[in-house]
């Protein structure tokens, strides 16, 4: 059973991650892992920490001659600005982050205790984690990629764009939209914001193709694939919503332009000639791709900041001012890609389960065998 786990705070040495349950037999290539580190820390609206980190993983155990035994395998990703000692204390609060409720919660000295905990400085070590997974299903075909759709106000109409085109162009956008009409919108607003001391938040597209039918369960309520997948981009910092497939719009059309008809061809099998259900029916992937929306509200760090009290003497103070961004959407969107494949890796090797990689490809041969007819 696959597990995995973080630890590290945002000025600390480094972040940790493990994943326990890792099948023998898996090639891992340093570089590609680096590579998915690289993305999340680009695009338009990112700070300036963004030109201080760097950053590169290492592998700390799991891997022999580049390849994974069956152990935990454990990642570590350097802090350069590594002085979470030394950083003064917190103790106004911002509106919007875990500030308030993590010092109560914990009993905290003051507010730096928890913002360095609950920052998304975390996820860098989650796309690590994210990265192996996704060499894992790389073996069986399965491939990620995301886009944003929307920032502030600005909308990018997709209906039309091809998912190849998605996978190839999306990384070409300074912000990851592929309609450049949008794009510019999106780019202005994010400027716009910047100038404002302000900032904007927005909604990106998660898809993963090549997923085949079986993952999942509705067996059980917590084995649903959409609920797990939901719930792990519901962890990304600043996530407030979650939809599959056609998700909220499903509620202004009737069930005759929601259900996704169902064909059958000899060369191909079963199929489907939309997918407004988004690839997961009744808590099972179908075999479609899967395409997972999540909205990001404005990151809760403003330049001009908003209206806050003192956690000691209780009088009315600005909140704390840390080093921060504007925008993190397109970012956000590969951390969802990471953790979307983490969770598909884990009801993949459910499904299919084995110790080492040949077993778990005889396995899915032969679940192929039986199922694609």
């Amino acid at each position: 059973m696959i597990r995995y786990l973080t630890a590290g705070e945002s000025h600390g040495t480094g972040l940790t991650g493990i994943i326990e349950g890792m099948p023998s037999g898996l090639k891992i290539d340093i570089n590609f892992i680096n590579r998915h580190l690289q993305r999340r820390q680009k695009g338009t609206g990112r700070g300036p920490r963004m030109e201080l980190e760097k950053d590169e993983v290492k592998i700390l155990a799991g891997l022999r001659k580049g390849v994974t035994i069956g152990s935990p395998l454990a990642v570590y990703i350097d802090n350069k600005d590594h002085s979470i000692d030394e950083m003064h204390d917190v103790y106004s609060p911002r509106p919007g982050h875990a500030d308030l409720a993590g010092y109560l919660k914990y009993n905290a000295t003051d507010v730096r205790s928890v913002l360095e905990r609950a920052s998304a400085r975390e996820t860098a070590v989650r796309v690590a984690l994210g990265a192996v997974a996704r060499a894992f299903l790389k073996v069986f075909g399965v491939e990620l990629c995301s886009h944003v759709v929307q920032i502030g106000r600005v909308k990018a109409d997709t209906e039309e764009i091809k998912l190849r085109d998605i996978f190839v162009g999306a990384e070409k956008s300074a912000i990851r939209c592929m309609v450049k009409n949008a794009e510019k919108k999106m780019i202005a607003e994010i400027n716009k914001a910047a100038g404002d001391g302000d900032t904007i938040g927005g909604v990106f597209e998660v898809i993963a193709v090549g997923v085949p039918v079986g993952l999942g369960s509705y067996v059980h309520w917590d084995r649903r694939l959409d609920g797990r997948i939901a719930k792990a981009v519901m962890s990304i910092p600043g996530i407030k919503g979650v939809e599959i497939g056609l998700g909220f719009r499903m509620a202004e059309l009737a069930g005759s332009k929601v259900h996704d008809l169902i064909y059958y061809n000899k060369s191909v099998g079963f199929y489907r000639k939309t997918n407004r259900c988004g690839g997961i029916e009744g808590g099972i992937s179908n075999g479609e791709p899967i395409t997972v929306r999540g909205v990001m509200k404005p990151i809760a760090t403003l330049k001009k900041p908003l209206a806050s009290v003192d956690v000691k003497d209780k009088k009315k103070k600005l909140a704390a001012l840390e080093r921060s961004d504007v925008c993190v959407v397109p970012s956000a969107g590969v951390v969802a890609e990471a953790m979307m494949a983490l969770e598909l890796m884990k009801a993949f090797t459910e499904k299919f389960s084995g110790d080492c990689l040949p077993e778990i490809k005889e396995a899915y041969r032969q679940y192929n065998k039986r199922t694609l007819k």
